[in-house]
Parts: structure tokens; C-alpha cells; sequence
């Protein structure tokens, strides 16, 4: 509730921001090399969000794409859940230096 904008709650950048070093963590590039964040993401007054971090297959750079989505709870096993998109980046390994 520390988040509240216009009446809704939503969560801090710097939330999104630490799911996407943890991911990338995981998958051995914990180093945020680009972050740029799209919408902010709502939580609701009633009922949960589900949140996807994705990561892809590294580049020839040992680049990693990485996007944070969510769609409502309730919209879980619906084939017609929409996913919104909250933040898009690249990750790298933490000993590596992006070209």
C-alpha cells in the first residue's frame, strides 16, 4: 500500500528490477545489462496477479533478452489470458562486458 498511484497499488520498479536479477541469477548472468520498463504493474483490490520473468537463449554476445509479463489469477488455464508486459532487457554474465 506504499505504492498507491491514482488509488491503485502497484508494485515498485525496483521489485521488478530484483525478479530479473534473481532470474537471471539462475541462469548465470546476474548482471542487469538494460532494463527498460513498459507499464507499471497493478496489483488488484481482489484476488492475486501471476508473474512470468522469460528468458531467452543467450546471443553470440552471451546476451540473455529477458521480459516480465503478468495476467490476473483468475485468468490462469483460460487459452484467452492476456499477458501484459511490464519491463523488457538484457542480462550477461556477471564476468562478462557487453559489446
Amino acid at each position: 500500500a506504499d505504492h498507491r498511484v491514482f488509488g491503485s497499488v502497484l508494485v515498485p520498479p525496483a521489485a521488478l528490477v530484483e525478479l530479473v536479477i534473481r532470474v537471471g541469477d539462475q541462469v548465470g548472468c546476474g548482471r542487469v545489462e538494460e532494463l527498460t520498463l513498459e507499464a507499471p504493474l497493478v496489483l488488484p483490490e481482489q484476488g492475486s496477479v501471476q508473474v512470468q520473468v522469460v528468458v531467452e537463449e543467450p546471443d553470440a554476445a552471451g546476451l540473455r533478452s529477458v521480459a516480465v509479463y503478468s495476467h490476473p489469477e483468475d485468468a490462469t488455464g483460460s487459452d484467452d489470458a492476456v499477458w501484459s508486459s511490464h519491463a523488457s532487457g538484457l542480462l550477461v554474465e556477471e564476468s562478462s562486458t557487453a559489446a
